[in-house]
């Protein structure tokens, strides 16, 4: 009985604390960068456009050093892109064309036709239609990315239902577990003789150290993660609900993505608990075995 609720309690909370483990290091490696990825993008693409417009209207065009800012955003943009298409599962193949063509049209209109108002004219509200349109634009489509990355995030953090009902199985297991090892102590101790079994002491201590740090563990991991995905919640917000000035909305964004980074760093404990909680759990079912097999041999099997 005791080796059986060993297995199970060992088994139960073995998957659970893996579970978890896996969820903060996909949000972490993964999902996060994702998110942060496509809200920056979507910043420098319409900075790369306003910066455009401000050497416009202040006859700058041509100045020396006047246009670092704009191609400097516009190649943050594509870098953005390029960071994040290992991480995520979405298409990106329509966004890059795009961003493509936009930065294709703002060079053009700010640099090739710099004399030429017209034409020059003509390529700015070409980049911008590009930039803006509703539904085919680049910033309508990133939206649209930006839900769909959002939605996966929020599910990769999320404890479901099944997880869950593990964590009980696991708690409720290891509490059956002590009970029946603190009994075991008992009858050995007051109705055969027997002094205090180490093994079974050893077996009852790590079980009740199992059944709480692994717990508290996770919590905190949870409220971590739990944090992460509000933190990439308003990341999304700040990137979509862009004022006057996009420079702010990237100062926010890469002020709350360090926060999301801190979050997200209580993967690489929870990863130790899990790989200590492995060997806890090893333990766990080898030390009662061990104690009842040896007193078993002491008392019984030497007398045959």
């Amino acid at each position: 009985m005791l080796v059986l609720l060993a297995t199970v309690a060992a088994s139960a909370l073995f998957l659970s604390c893996r579970q978890v483990q896996r969820n903060a290091d996909a949000l972490a490696a993964r999902e996060a960068p994702a998110v942060q990825g496509l809200a920056a993008t979507r910043l420098a693409a319409l900075r790369a456009d306003q910066e455009v417009h401000v050497l416009v209207a202040g006859n700058l065009i041509g100045v020396a050093g006047s246009g670092e800012t704009y191609r400097s955003q516009l190649s943050a943009a594509d870098q953005g892109l390029s960071r994040i298409a290992d991480r995520t599962d979405q298409d990106l193949g329509t966004v890059k064309g795009l961003l493509a063509t936009y930065t294709d049209s703002l060079t053009l209109g700010a640099s090739l036709y710099r004399d030429q108002p017209l034409m020059r004219e003509q390529k700015l509200q070409e980049a911008h239609s590009l930039l803006t349109r509703e539904g085919v634009g680049l910033v309508p489509r990133l939206d649209a990315l930006q839900r769909v990355q959002l939605r996966h995030a929020e599910a990769t953090a999320a404890m479901g239902g099944v997880q869950r009902g593990v964590w009980w199985l696991a708690e409720c297991a290891l509490a059956a577990l002590a009970s029946t090892l603190l009994s075991a102590l008992f009858v050995l101790r007051d109705r055969c003789g027997r002094d205090w079994n180490a093994y079974l002491l050893a077996a009852f201590a790590l079980t009740v150290l199992l059944a709480v740090v692994p717990l508290m563990t996770v919590s905190a991991t949870e409220d971590g993660l739990t944090r992460a995905v509000g933190g990439l919640r308003q990341i999304t917000e700040v990137s979509r609900r862009v004022g006057p000035e996009p420079a702010d909305a990237q100062k926010r964004v890469t002020k709350r993505s360090e926060d999301v980074r801190e979050d997200t760093d209580d993967g690489a404990w929870a990863d130790r608990v899990y790989r200590a909680t492995l060997t806890g759990s090893l333990l766990a079912v080898a030390l009662p075995a061990l104690g009842l097999g040896l007193r078993l041999d002491k008392d019984y099997w030497r007398r045959l």
